[in-house]
């Protein structure tokens, strides 16, 4: 007995320091990471994988905290791996799990966790197979998918996507890239619905699985499949379920819909506070000009008289060389030997607006071959623009958009190596500033693509015109757009020609009398792509936590320079009135949440308690 009791004595103990130790670790962690979002990853599967750093990148643009975790670290005994705000099973990277997997996922939903269930996630065993009827998370879906015994191949569908009005808003998709903007006759309900619209073609099909059964909470999404997104209380916790490969197509130049749902996940799910990526929490418009040849020349001298331009700056990128169609054609802007270009130039360039490079030196000549010619070819057209911009402004040349769109990779790449930091995007519609994928892989480190937004198959005033866009449904997408950037706390890029604006200039007068009273109120801002990305470079060197102990939350943020106008947004249905306890900055309350804008120093702390979920 004596040596029963003098085994069990230090057993006892041992049992008792771990359970302690692991109080203490899961306090820490609980208070490290509060904001934490778990993005789990097989086993076999690298954290540098595309179908992981999509996520993370994603994160970072929207300033939020995700966290790789493998599957193994989340279900390992005594862990405090799943302490976390809520969890991401991902499409495409993570088609295989566990049964071990499924099951613990299950509890932690039930136990009061919030899922975002991606597409494909699960759909397989370890093995590889699909081994039911339908997917082993159809429960926490709301909805059964998944159906290869019976549908096979069939079990996935490509249909356009369609919600309500409201619910685009809440997902942070632009007007125009959802149409029409009001309720047709067709609507299903009381809210006006809408569609996804793809940029020049219109109709936007994406897969999704083939759903049945009566779905219990609210959707999102619907397509001719089913059920394309909804979220869903499940026990005591609840599941955001999105049925389409959003990971794959942000992979593949279309990155709207995984920031829409990362976005909608942190704010409307979990209620997470975000560090904003937009100076002094202020949304704007970047309106970038395209100069392609000297046929702009006199529109551009319109324009200069209209009360656009007392306001801005704009993105201004020209076509520098002496031909516009093809070599000898003389029909280029020709800066450095027209005089009436070059003093437009130097006129736009003194009012505070960017002049960048629109393609290579021949506007149509480099369209053309661009990705046909070999790169050794085509980059001297793209030196020779540069250099010519650069004499006459006399200031680097740092941001760039492509002829009829056409930027293959190698542009981009030498256009990195050049010291640009930005370049006009017509992939990603709809997105705000990304460094964007292509091809499964990152399109750059520290430059920044600008995806345009569109009014359904248009951009340009142009485009429009030619799409016979009725001037009223031009006007309202113009105030709608104004809207979304200042509601939410974003900017947006829309492109035009100079001569193809002259036919809408009382639309333009109109709308820049809405943009001018904002900016006198402080509530918008006229941006370029180059001072953006300038500033995106920056907000990658924040360093930030949230953490959460005792009702009482903390953003603490340091800036080895200064943090002067990173800002953040804190939900006020889960956060009480911050209180500065350490550095300067403006609290304000909007409409939104808490507003938090740094001020001058490189130290920030702030206090609020925690009054919601």
């Amino acid at each position: 007995m004596k040596n029963r009791a003098a085994i069990a004595g230090p057993i006892i103990l041992c049992v008792l320091a771990v359970a302690v130790w692991l109080a203490v670790r899961a306090r820490s962690r609980s208070q490290a990471d509060a904001d934490r979002i778990i993005l789990l990853v097989p086993d076999d599967a690298s954290f540098s994988d595309p179908g992981v750093t999509v996520w993370l990148d994603a994160a970072s643009e929207e300033g939020l905290h995700v966290v790789p975790v493998r599957d193994s670290s989340y279900l390992r005994p005594l862990t405090d791996e799943r302490i976390c705000a809520g969890v991401i099973l991902p499409d495409s990277i993570h088609v295989r799990a566990s049964d071990l997997l499924v099951s613990a996922i299950h509890e932690y939903v039930a136990s009061g966790g919030h899922l975002m269930l991606v597409y494909d996630a699960a759909t397989k065993s370890s093995q590889g197979f699909y081994s039911s009827d339908r997917s082993r998370l159809s429960d926490l879906a709301g909805v059964d998918y998944a159906f290869y015994k019976a549908l096979g191949a069939g079990m996935i569908q490509s249909g356009e996507v369609s919600g309500a009005i409201p619910v685009m808003d809440e997902l942070g998709v632009p007007p125009g890239k959802y149409f029409p903007f009001e309720k047709t006759s067709g609507s299903k309900g009381d809210e006006p619905q809408a569609q996804l619209r793809r940029y020049q073609f219109g109709e936007l099909d994406y897969p999704s699985f083939v759903t049945s059964g009566n779905y219990d909470g609210k959707v999102l999404l619907r397509s001719g499949a089913g059920i394309a997104a909804g979220y869903r209380a499940y026990g005591k916790g609840s599941v955001l379920f999105v049925n389409l490969p959003v990971a794959f197509l942000a992979e593949n130049t279309d990155g709207l819909p995984l920031h829409a749902f990362l976005k909608y996940f942190a704010e409307h799910v979990l209620a997470l506070p975000h560090l904003l990526a937009v100076p002094d929490a202020v949304g704007g418009i970047v309106l970038d000009w395209h100069v392609d040849s000297n046929a702009a020349i006199r529109s551009l001298q319109a324009v200069t008289t209209w009360p656009i331009m007392r306001q801005g700056p704009y993105s201004i990128d020209v076509t520098a060389g002496p031909d516009a169609h093809e070599a000898g054609d003389g029909q280029g802007f020709d800066v450095l030997h027209n005089p009436v270009s070059r003093r437009l130039v130097l006129q736009l360039l003194d009012r505070g607006n960017e002049i960048g490079s629109h393609g290579g030196w021949i506007h149509d000549y480099f369209s053309a071959h661009v990705d046909t010619d070999p790169p050794e070819q085509m980059e001297k057209y793209l030196a020779l623009n540069k250099a010519a911009l650069e004499e006459v402004t006399g200031r680097p040349v740092v941001e760039y958009s492509a002829p009829s769109g056409n930027q293959p990779e190698w542009v981009t790449h030498w256009l990195e190596a050049h010291g640009f930091v930005a370049y006009y995007f017509t992939g990603d519609t709809g997105m705000g500033p990304t460094v964007g994928y292509r091809d499964s892989h990152r399109a750059g480190q520290d430059i920044w693509a600008f995806p345009i937004v569109h009014l359904d198959r248009a951009a340009s005033f142009e485009e429009m015109a030619r799409e016979s866009v009725p001037l009223p449904v031009v006007e309202q997408w113009l105030d709608l757009l104004t809207s979304f950037v200042v509601a939410h706390r974003q900017v947006r890029l829309a492109y035009f020609h100079p001569p193809g604006i002259l036919p809408y200039r009382r639309v333009v007068n109109d709308w820049l009398k809405r943009t001018g009273k904002l900016r006198s109120q402080g509530q918008f801002r006229w941006y370029t792509m180059a001072q953006i990305a300038k500033f995106l470079n920056s907000r990658r060197k924040v360093n930030w936590r949230w953490t959460e102990r005792d009702g009482l939350a903390r953003l603490e943020a340091s800036d080895p320079t200064s943090l002067s106008h990173f800002a953040w947004k804190i939900p006020a249905e889960r956060y009480g009135e911050p209180g500065l306890t350490r550095g300067s900055a403006e609290i304000v309350k909007a409409s939104d949440g808490w507003i938090v804008v740094a001020g001058e120093g490189n130290q920030l702390e702030v206090q609020a308690k925690v009054t919601g979920r």
